[in-house]
């Protein structure tokens, strides 16, 4: 099962990125953030390559557990 919920919540925490600015960077709502980080919904496929770069990591990895 996809972890990228629970990932994207890490990575930005670990960053000290709040929803608002990590939904302004993406593009999306504060909604859209909160959504994907309880796993109510995932974002758009073509945000992967954005979110991916943007925490330096790989795409792959915001699926799986340890998100880095």
């Amino acid at each position: 099962m996809s972890q990228i919920g629970q990932n994207i919540r890490s990575l930005r925490s670990k960053r000290l990125v709040s929803q608002e600015d990590l939904a302004e960077t993406m593009g999306v709502t504060v909604q859209a953030i909160s959504k994907w980080e309880t796993e109510k919904a995932n974002p758009d496929l073509m945000l992967l390559p954005k979110l991916a770069e943007y925490f330096g990591v790989t795409i792959d990895s915001l699926f799986h557990a340890d998100g880095e």
